[in-house]
């Protein structure tokens, strides 16, 4: 049986969008077993695509070498038989393990001076892989070969008993229709929504008989009090309250999910639910929710995308001009009714 590795980046959004490169993987070779070498915060995303056999954590912290540490994983690996590796980070050292491993095709794109380190180093065309998710997904294929269109849409697995067993634990109930908030964005305050905006569609979806939820990491947990505070207590904050594998099932529940470009906004996407995605620094046109039911909102201002993780004019208007009002227009459109007790 053929054996395969794949390097996973190190955000959340981007594992999900790395999903339809195992999918083909798996479509070439239906009985290859395919393990993921990741970060600990990434690997539940992982645990969740069926092409996965096994999660290997990486326990390197950013910009860390730890040569020493490198060349023992290489080791460890290189018993497994891997035939391939895929390496989807472009830095140095997300290719020195494989190279190290001995893993006989190691394929990736040129970068960081790492030629040396990939039997198969692809120069990568912007103009023609416009999209992060073909970015990975190209890799799969021979080198210059078209992409199938359309691709394959991550997907995510999850269990319903747990999910229930969760919402009893934290004592939520779903009798009424659910909104969950993603608020936070790793990358910087140039990517959130204001917190004043939560707070007021919150207060709006409340009282027309809405649950709110505000779902995010530890790091969040204040932003995620801010909000519920300033909506007069109408969301529940369960910002760090779980992990990102019990976050997931609580997303699987949502009747309509508002995020801002995040990890938890793919996860929204790769689970299916209703989605209106919020845009200020970053584009759509890159890394965008892969998902039939998802709501792009995005100003389009002059000055962005920036992709900088601080308004550079200090101002923000590419979120702060995105009114409530018209992200509940679009949740109304999406849950396909005015208020939660119509039909």
């Amino acid at each position: 049986m053929a054996r395969f590795l794949v390097v996973a980046p190190s955000w959340v959004g981007d594992a999900v969008l790395s999903q339809p490169l195992l999918t083909l993987l798996k479509q070439a070779q239906p009985d290859a077993a395919i393990d993921v070498l990741g970060p600990r915060w990434a690997l539940p995303v992982y645990r969740r695509m069926p092409e996965v056999a096994e999660t290997i954590e990486s326990p390197f912290g950013h910009g860390q070498l730890a040569l020493g540490a490198r060349w023992r994983l290489g080791r460890t690996l290189g018993t497994r038989g891997y035939e391939r590796c895929y390496v989807l980070p472009n830095s140095f050292k997300s290719a020195l393990v494989p190279a190290l491993a001995r893993i006989p095709r190691r394929i990736g794109y040129v970068g960081e001076a790492r030629q040396l380190l990939l039997t198969e180093a692809r120069r990568l065309d912007k103009h023609a892989l416009p999209l992060m998710v073909e970015r990975f997904a190209a890799l799969a294929l021979p080198a210059a070969t078209c992409l199938p269109q359309p691709l394959p849409r991550p997907r995510l697995r999850f269990d319903a008993a747990q999910r229930e067993a969760l919402l009893s634990r934290l004592g939520l109930v779903t009798q009424a229709p659910v909104a969950c908030f993603c608020p936070g964005a790793e990358f910087g305050p140039a990517k959130r929504w204001p917190e004043a905006h939560f707070a007021a569609l919150a207060a709006r979806l409340h009282d027309q008989g809405w649950q709110v939820w505000l779902v995010g990491s530890a790091k969040e947990r204040d932003l995620g009090e801010e909000i519920r505070r300033a909506s007069g207590g109408r969301a529940t904050n369960l910002c760090g309250a779980t992990s990102l594998d019990e976050a997931i099932l609580l997303l699987s529940r949502a009747d309509v999910v508002v995020s801002n470009d995040s990890g938890l906004m793919h996860v929204a996407a790769a689970l299916e639910r209703p989605l209106v995605a919020l845009y200020g620094s970053s584009s759509p046109g890159f890394t965008p929710p892969l998902a039939d039911g998802a709501r792009i909102l995005s100003l389009r201002l002059e000055c962005s995308p920036c992709f900088q993780r601080v308004c550079p004019l200090g101002h923000f208007n590419c979120m702060m001009q995105l009114d409530p009002g018209r992200v509940h227009s679009e949740i109304v459109q999406l849950a396909g009714r005015s208020h939660p007790g119509n039909p």
